[in-house]
């Protein structure tokens, strides 16, 4: 046999064995439970998003501005065929208006959410999520916080901000308008 057929025989034992060995070995365990979160920035402040809350994150979309609407609604833009009214997160939240680069578009409706920074993903441990004890105090949005090193990020519940945009968009709706 040659020298290259012997190469090739050692290879499939050596694999055989590596398979066989595999099944002995104890299983690694499973790691603990996470959650996916984009880590944004709204002002200064550093905020996060569930990415379960979120169909998708856009850069530099063209936003439309419409007339006579309230300062948090920026416009409409368009998503994949479809067109969406796009909120300014930053003053739904109370800050202050921001130049817009990012568009976070929710999962449970189509609504997009205007953002300034975007400062990546982060996926923590379940146990780093602890819950807000300030209730509907000065972040009413914030339910959660996420535990990082460094300073602790106040997690956004977007279901609530929908709820928010949807009193907002009835309050403004005068009758025989909706």
């Amino acid at each position: 046999m040659s020298d290259a057929g012997l190469l090739f025989t050692d290879r499939v034992a050596a694999l055989r064995d590596a398979f066989d060995r595999s099944f002995a070995e104890a299983r690694a365990p499973a790691p603990p439970a996470s959650e996916d979160l984009l880590a944004v920035r709204i002002g200064a402040e550093p905020y996060a998003l569930r990415l379960s809350e979120i169909a998708g994150l856009f850069a530099e979309r063209r936003i439309t501005p419409l007339p006579g609407s309230t300062p948090a609604l920026l416009g409409i833009a368009g998503f994949r065929g479809t067109i969406v009214p796009v909120w300014d997160l930053a003053v739904l939240l109370g800050h202050e208006a921001e130049a817009v680069r990012w568009l976070a578009m929710a999962a449970a409706e189509p609504v997009a959410f205007a953002l300034a920074a975007v400062d990546g993903h982060l996926r923590i441990a379940l146990d780093a999520i602890v819950a807000s004890t300030a209730g509907d105090g000065p972040q009413p949005h914030v339910r959660h916080f996420a535990r990082l090193p460094g300073p602790m990020r106040p997690i956004v519940h977007l279901p609530s901000v929908l709820e928010a945009v949807r009193r907002l968009v009835a309050t403004n709706l005068g009758p025989g308008e909706d």
